[in-house]
């Protein structure tokens, strides 16, 4: 039978995990990009054959598309987007964590935390990329396979006008934080 866990991060939680994201952002700006990127394949390989409890490898394997839309040719995310998505990974080869990821159980608990505060903070990136994906794959079961120049022709105004989106809500999305007088506004880790 399922049980469910849940458990509230306080103020000093949070100020900790974004520590951990300024510091993983100095180190992404020092590392080189294929190192981070192999460094959280890795992590996701050792998750998946660990034995680690379900939600924690629900929560992992949510990395793979921030990997792939650094890793994929098409999206040709570029600078500060591009160097978001590599500090959120960044964290992710730093050997030092909360918990050891050794200890049995719990040793991935602070990495799920960590990629379920990554994956809101980038969630109009990630939404952007399934986005171009689908219109990709579409396409491809419309047209079946052309040459890389009408590929191009079509895919750069619709990867452009993804971006462009993602960027708009990203700022909306800012200001809103900003502008909220609540003490609930949106967390970020940066």
């Amino acid at each position: 039978m399922p049980l469910k866990v849940t458990f509230e991060l306080s103020d000093k939680d949070l100020r900790y995990f974004r520590k951990v994201m300024r510091d993983a952002r100095d180190t992404a700006r020092q590392a080189d990009e294929a190192a981070i990127l192999s460094g959280a394949s890795r992590l996701l390989e050792h998750v998946k054959a660990s034995d680690a409890p379900q939600f924690v490898k629900e929560r992992l394997l949510k990395m793979r598309p921030m990997i792939e839309m650094l890793e994929d040719a098409e999206w040709k995310l570029k600078g500060a987007d591009r160097e978001r998505v590599l500090s959120a990974l960044a964290y992710f080869n730093e050997p030092q964590d909360l918990i050891p990821d050794h200890v049995p159980g719990f040793g991935f608990m602070d990495d799920a935390i960590m990629v379920q505060l990554v994956v809101d903070e980038l969630q109009h990136e990630l939404d952007a990329y399934d986005d171009f994906c689908k219109l990709r794959k579409q396409r491809a079961r419309e047209r079946g396979k052309e040459s890389q120049e009408d590929r191009e022709k079509w895919i750069a105004p619709k990867r452009d006008a993804l971006q462009a989106r993602m960027r708009r809500r990203r700022r909306a999305r800012t200001r809103a934080a900003r502008g909220s007088r609540s003490s609930r506004a949106p967390f970020s880790l940066w």
